[in-house]
Formats: structure tokens, C-alpha cells, sequence
């Protein structure tokens, strides 16, 4: 088992955390607000700059929420400071996207438009017809949409064709050889 759930959380400037009786976790800051519910064997404390989470025992289940708790926390306190960013690119001839109101649109080489709707809380921006950027607080949120996109046409192989993110390196394969 890890030991994430042991770490503290320090606090950046004007962002705050609350917590109810019930394990409602509230965090604020300047990019917006994110709330959790903390599982029942789980608590935090917040002393000063810094948030702990606490666990009864250390057995294996209790060890496990222990440090997704932690995580789901510390991914909210970064996400409410700093906010999260997927970049993907799209390569193939034609392949190319646009906002169009609150969905996105896609001409990857199918016989239609796919528009993909953007979810509340995600701000997705293009640039120069084959950048997406997909912006956000919520970690899970951007990374599913982003993956979502990514899954419309995933990269190909043979000639790299596809949305891929940025730094993302495809294995290419060679074509069929003439003998």
C-alpha cells in the first residue's frame, strides 16, 4: 500500500477548505469551487496552511480511501488555484476542429460533423484548426473529455493520422512491402 495518504496538503494563498459533520469537504478558490464527500472511515482536519486526512486503522480498505481521499482532495485544492489543461493535436489531411456555441465540432474523416457537447465547467478553445485545448477545475472532468475526443479517432499506426495529445509518441508501423 501507499503512503500518499499520510502526505499533508499545503494550502496556497486564498484558498480555503471546509468540512461538515457529515463529510461534505467544500474547497474554495479563485478559479471557483469543488465539493466531496469524504468516505465514512475517512476524516481531515485543517490546521493552518495545511490539510490532514486521517484514517482509524491500518487496515487494507481503510489504507486504500485513505490515499484516494487524499488525492481527490489535493487534485480539488490544485484544480480551485491553479485549474487543470489537456492539449491534444489532430494530424490527417482534412482532419480539422471548431467551437460551434456549447458543443464541439469535428470533421475527422467521417461522412458527418461529430459534435461533442461541452459539460458545464470545462472551457474547450482551438487554435489554428488542429489545437484543442480543454480547460478546467475539476481534474476528472477535463481528463474524460479530453479522452473522449481522443476516442472519436484515436491514432493510427501506419500513417499517424488520428487526435493524439501533445507529446504523445505513436509507434508507427510499416506498411506491406512489395517482395
Amino acid at each position: 500500500m501507499s503512503r500518499i495518504g499520510n502526505k499533508s496538503i499545503s494550502l496556497p494563498e486564498k484558498v480555503s477548505v471546509k468540512v461538515d459533520d457529515a463529510g461534505n469537504v467544500s474547497v474554495d478558490g479563485p478559479k471557483g469551487k469543488l465539493s466531496y464527500t469524504l468516505p465514512e472511515c475517512i476524516s481531515l482536519k485543517v490546521e493552518g496552511n495545511e490539510v490532514i486526512l486521517e484514517r482509524p486503522s491500518d487496515h487494507r480498505v481503510h489504507k486504500a480511501l485513505h490515499g484516494t481521499a487524499r488525492s481527490l482532495v489535493s487534485n480539488m485544492v490544485e484544480g480551485v488555484s491553479k485549474g487543470f489543461v489537456k492539449e491534444l493535436e489532430i494530424i490527417g489531411v482534412g482532419f480539422r476542429a471548431a467551437v460551434k456555441g456549447k458543443a464541439l465540432d469535428l470533421s475527422l474523416g467521417k461522412s458527418h460533423p461529430i459534435l461533442h457537447p461541452i459539460p458545464e465547467g470545462i472551457t474547450v478553445s482551438v487554435d489554428k484548426n488542429t489545437n484543442v485545448k480543454v480547460e478546467g477545475i475539476d481534474k476528472q472532468l477535463v481528463g474524460q473529455m479530453a479522452a473522449e475526443i481522443r476516442g472519436y479517432y484515436p491514432p493510427e499506426p501506419y500513417k499517424g493520422k488520428g487526435v493524439r495529445y501533445v507529446g504523445e509518441y505513436v509507434r508507427r508501423k510499416a506498411g506491406k512491402s512489395v517482395k
